[in-house]
């Protein structure tokens, strides 16, 4: 059989086999209508369930043999149940804006392209959108893998009614974009001040003495490049792609697994999924080894503790506050047990969610 012949005979098995992925996805979404059907009958008015999605997706990776890898398996299943949930009623995800910066890839990558994103100018916006009901959830960052926390989402978190339903974790590649090919008539270099100090060796190397500015976001530091040839951004590919720049240096940033964790906030409570975790904002008694004692009824039972940060209260000078990550749901009998005895031993002690964990 001639080459042609055998690409001929595979594109025909190609061509079946779409036919037939695109009547199991027909199935799939008259089934979402079905489930939709259901709930309005039941008086239910949310058709998202983050724990849902994420058994979902755990099944498919479970399943993957590849040769997809597991982040592409991911991401298929997340639009695929981005469109049904789309039939049902169209999510509006408040992000920290304008388009085009990592906060909107991070909503996109957890909610799929089907959902409609609302781009805010600060931390507080989105809070206060969601608190208000006119979008269903948010989208914020909370911290990076070499920067740290950013601290205005762990103040927002002390105050609000809120609880957070979800993570992403998204791999941040820093790009240099410019309006045209060159970067060597670079006159200032312009992103969010965290971008610039996750670039800084890159920077020191290859453009010494070019001024670097820190403006409010990415997207805004891509914008500015494109309307000026001798102002450069480090910025990401959305935003590369929105405002039209060229890609000068790709993955400028100077840690290769430089990661930002992000937050979804909203009105619900998230049932377990089976791999989750549970924030926490506890405050220790006015006692010498305050601390010790606030940690150690998660010790006696066994409960990991991934990450704790201290802020300050801004109610009282010198008092803290500490924000805690651990494993499990508050619905687990263990963890039932070791917050009643960490309640028993804080001055203070308010549960922010449990969560499916990120998954890739």
């Amino acid at each position: 059989m001639s080459d042609d012949a055998k690409l001929r005979e595979l594109r025909a098995k190609i061509d079946a086999l779409d036919e037939k992925l695109q009547g199991l996805i027909d199935r799939r979404a008259r089934l979402a209508l079905d489930v939709a059907r259901v709930k309005h009958g039941s008086g239910e008015n949310n058709f998202y369930r983050p724990e849902r999605e994420a058994e979902v997706i755990s099944k498919a990776l479970a399943r993957n043999a590849g040769p997809l890898d597991n982040e592409t398996v991911a991401r298929l299943f997340r639009e695929i149940m981005s469109a049904c949930l789309a039939l049902q009623s169209r999510l509006k995800v408040a992000f920290l804006g304008p388009e085009g910066t990592f906060t909107q890839e991070a909503a996109l990558k957890h909610f799929g392209h089907a959902a409609e994103t609302v781009p805010l100018g600060a931390i507080d916006e989105v809070f206060r959108e969601v608190e208000s009901g006119n979008v269903r959830f948010g989208v914020v960052p909370v911290e990076n893998s070499t920067e740290g926390v950013i601290n205005y989402t762990l103040d927002m978190l002390l105050n609000t009614s809120l609880k957070i339903c979800g993570e992403v974790e998204l791999r941040i590649h820093h790009h240099l974009l410019g309006k045209g090919t060159e970067m060597k008539s670079a006159r200032r270099v312009v992103s969010h001040a965290q971008s610039l100090a996750q670039c800084r060796e890159w920077l020191d190397a290859s453009l010494p003495g070019v001024e670097r500015v820190a403006v409010s976001s990415n997207a805004e530091a891509a914008r500015l490049a494109a309307e000026d040839p001798a102002t450069l951004a480090i910025a990401g590919d959305s935003a590369a792609r929105l405002y039209g720049l060229n890609v000068l240096a790709a993955n400028i940033e100077d840690h290769p697994n430089n990661t930002t964790r992000f937050l979804v906030i909203g009105d619900i409570e998230t049932k377990p999924s089976g791999n989750d975790k549970t924030s926490l904002l506890v405050s220790g008694k006015n006692v010498p080894g305050a601390l010790s004692r606030l940690l150690a009824p998660l010790a006696r039972n066994k409960i990991n503790m991934t990450r704790i940060e201290s802020r300050p209260t801004r109610q009282t000078v010198w008092e803290y506050v500490f924000f805690v990550d651990i494993d499990g749901h508050m619905k687990d009998k263990k963890l039932r047990k070791a917050l009643a005895e960490l309640e028993r031993e804080a001055a203070f002690l308010k549960w922010l969610g449990s969560y499916p964990k990120a998954v890739l």
